[in-house]
């Protein structure tokens, strides 16, 4: 890897006049499910496309391998590095030649191609693929999760966690509203500023709402109780990014995510779970948002990979256990082990 890849600026679709980032709508959003015109849960029908580096798909990928998906749904994955392209892009260099096993594409605009030959948005992860059509099926973010929890049921592991409990629906969806307008888009919103007034502003609602879950969690493990939910699994992937890109690539610099007493117990406490850490892949995280894709299109060319910050604080001991004991009881968590 070279340290003079391309830098890639954000489309000025996604900036509105008051040069604040307004993030594209997922073009692709077909529901999973039972119904008419919805897309069956067919185990070996689908390739999950994502990239290590992004926080979106990244939670697809936890929910996947927490809930025993992985022999329903296959896995395919991009380069955090973007291509060379006079578009933005997705390639998959990590695999031999180039090409996904599977799919036999270079790059992820093509199967968004194949699904539509007039798209002009940005390929985004994740993508679930049609393996025998090669289109794109869907790439809806923001309920991906939600189907792997309920609709992909019959293809869980066995003894899996109930991540999306019927009785805390109402709650959980509530909780996820605020966390990606505030918080999982939030960092964006700082980083993709074009104006001072935006960038402030999306600054002191990020961290208002960090406070607000700093103080939520001093007294329970996780976000909805004892047990690991979708909001957490959603919380993680930006919490994890936090210190290693969003501090000073995306400006959020008021505090490191380790100089919160709670939200740093709580986070260890995740990545220490399996399905979480095992997922993380620091070095990719990095690589993107410091080597591939910039804020401004005028940084100089040759970019420097920071050396930080220090990993090893990740496993230490997060002494949240004792959150979760009520009654003199204490509740099993969603990994079963812990």
């Amino acid at each position: 890897m070279t340290m003079t890849e391309p830098t890639v600026s954000r489309p000025n679709a996604e900036i509105n006049k008051d040069g604040a980032f307004a993030r594209q709508k997922n073009g692709f959003t077909t529901p999973f499910g039972d119904g008419p015109g919805e897309l069956p849960a067919e185990a070996g029908k689908y390739r999950l496309i994502w990239c290590a580096a992004c926080p979106w798909a990244h939670r697809a990928v936890i929910a996947r391998r927490v809930l025993g998906l992985e022999n329903a749904i296959g896995l395919g994955t991009v380069s955090p590095m973007r291509p060379r392209l006079p578009h933005v892009d997705w390639e998959f260099s990590l695999d031999p030649d180039g090409v996904d096993p599977v799919l036999g594409v270079r790059y992820l605009s093509e199967v968004y191609r194949n699904a539509d030959p007039d798209y002009s948005g940005r390929p985004t992860v994740p993508a679930m693929v049609d393996i025998a059509t090669g289109q794109v099926a869907n790439n809806d973010y923001f309920k991906l999760t939600n189907y792997f929890e309920t609709v992909w049921a019959p293809h869980h592991r066995e003894n899996a966690p109930d991540l999306y409990p019927e009785s805390l629906r109402g709650d959980i969806d509530a909780l996820n509203e605020l966390i990606f307008h505030e918080v999982n888009n939030g960092v964006y919103k700082c980083g993709f500023a074009h104006s001072q007034a935006a960038y402030e502003q999306a600054y002191e609602t990020l961290f208002a709402r960090l406070d607000e879950l700093e103080t939520r969690l001093s007294t329970r493990r996780f976000l909805h109780g004892d047990f690991i939910t979708d909001s957490d699994v959603r919380l993680y992937t930006t919490l994890v990014r936090f210190d290693a890109a969003y501090y000073s690539a995306f400006r959020t610099n008021r505090n490191l995510i380790r100089e919160f007493t709670h939200l740093w117990g709580y986070v260890r406490d995740l990545y220490q779970t399996p399905g979480f850490g095992d997922t993380t892949d620091f070095d990719a995280i990095k690589r993107h948002y410091f080597l591939s894709i910039t804020i401004s299109p005028d940084r100089p060319e040759v970019a420097i990979l920071p050396k930080g910050p220090d990993l090893s604080g990740w496993d230490s001991a997060h002494f949240r256990r004792e959150l979760s004991r009520q009654d003199g009881k204490f509740h099993i968590p969603a990994d079963g082990k812990r």
